[in-house]
């Protein structure tokens, strides 16, 4: 009876809250490897790469002082001058520091731009396939995630086109995230300022994921503060600066919304974690950019390798990604339900990936994410376990 009357005072947003089918691949994955089987972990989105060494000195430096006290709810004003600084080199853009929230991670950027902006009820507009908890991000302040079908005739990406046809009056704003997650691709310049202008024009709110941002190969990828200063660019020391643990990201907000932001950073964080802040300002020293570029060389090396194995193996892959670590490969040829091949490759060969039931409802059963970060080695062994897999199935 009590768990019953308990599950009755469960917030009915809990229940419009998707989870990840991944991690129930990844915990079958760790008992699989508790039984002393060899499992090459292709699934989850973080980099293998250690954080840069001089970033975590300057996280012990600061933990040696023992003053591990509370920052400025928005963050270390050095901190937030240094991010401020990385935009006027790398992308020849000014950003006023007082726009830049520290947050921890990019998961608590998304929170703040959203409870800022959006209102209950409301809708934002996303591609689909996409990161599945931006959708439920919104849904957790019962705002609707209205995805869009994309396919590989826009780079998977929404347009604003299909911004402008899809929108009414209960629209608030539209979500494109570039490099995206599970494709890879990147939007082009030119079409992310045509969605940023479509969006203001409707009076809406442009929220541009940059997370990848770093991570791209063979171009660059354009902020969309270089188009307007009327969004919100969500961004993180986790992916290229190889600090996922440490949970710490950045937000930039329009001025209009900085007292409304720094608010709710103080009553949801107070603040990020300090240390995390003191380490993260070595993440812009020149010797740490070298060592992350020549991460990301060998990302664009693991990029070509994975893609040209998959492609051999019989995989659709229309668009060879731009950034990121992961490739989106149809495998209808191989069945119609890539959750089950995903389950059934774990069991047989030891393979973990990604379902594309996690990233949307667009055509998910024919796809499946695959991150290529691990090394070349362990990606050769995968591949030749996948083949195996393909040709005994």
């Amino acid at each position: 009876m009590g768990v019953k009357i308990m599950d009755l005072r469960l917030a009915k947003r809990t229940q419009q809250i998707a989870p990840f089918y991944v991690m129930a691949l990844l915990q079958r994955a760790k008992q699989l490897e508790a039984q002393g089987k060899d499992v090459i972990h292709m699934e989850i989105g973080e980099p293998d790469f250690p954080t840069p060494q001089a970033i975590i000195d300057a996280g012990i430096r600061h933990l040696k002082t023992g003053a591990i006290n509370y920052t400025a709810a928005a963050g270390l004003p050095e901190l937030r001058e240094k991010i401020a600084d990385f935009y006027r080199q790398r992308y020849a853009v000014t950003v006023d520091a007082a726009r830049i929230f520290v947050t921890p991670g990019a998961s608590g950027a998304f929170l703040l731009a959203l409870g800022s902006s959006l209102n209950p009820g409301e809708e934002l507009l996303m591609a689909d396939p996409c990161y599945p908890c931006n959708s439920n991000f919104i849904r957790l302040f019962d705002g609707n995630a209205r995805t869009i079908p994309v396919d590989a005739t826009s780079g998977y990406q929404l347009t604003a086109a299909q911004i402008k046809q899809h929108w009414t009056a209960n629209t608030q704003g539209a979500l494109i995230a570039s490099p995206s997650n599970p494709t890879g691709t990147l939007i082009a310049p030119d079409q992310l300022e045509q969605a940023i202008h479509t969006v203001n024009d409707l009076g809406g709110c442009f929220y541009s994921d940059e997370i990848y941002h770093g991570l791209v190969y063979g171009g660059k990828a354009s902020t969309a503060l270089a188009f307007s200063d009327d969004v919100f660019v969500i961004n993180s020391f986790s992916k290229y600066f190889g600090m996922t643990g440490w949970r710490i990201g950045w937000l930039i907000v329009p001025e209009a919304f900085t007292d409304a932001t720094e608010k709710l950073a103080q009553n949801i964080f107070i603040s990020t974690t300090t240390h995390s802040q003191y380490a993260a300002l070595a993440a812009f020293e020149p010797q740490t950019l070298i060592e992350l570029e020549q991460r990301r060389a060998e990302f664009a090396a693991r990029r070509d390798f994975l893609y040209g194995g998959l492609v051999r193996l019989g995989f659709d892959i229309p668009i060879k990604p731009d950034g990121a670590f992961y490739i989106y490969a149809d495998c209808s040829k191989f069945t119609d339900d890539s959750y089950q091949f995903a389950l059934d490759l774990l069991e047989a060969e030891g393979v973990a990936i990604t379902p594309g039931k996690d990233f949307g409802v667009n055509e998910a059963h024919h796809y499946l994410r695959f991150a290529y970060t691990t090394s070349i080695d362990r990606m050769a062994l995968a591949l030749q376990r996948l083949e195996r897999f393909i040709a005994t199935a």
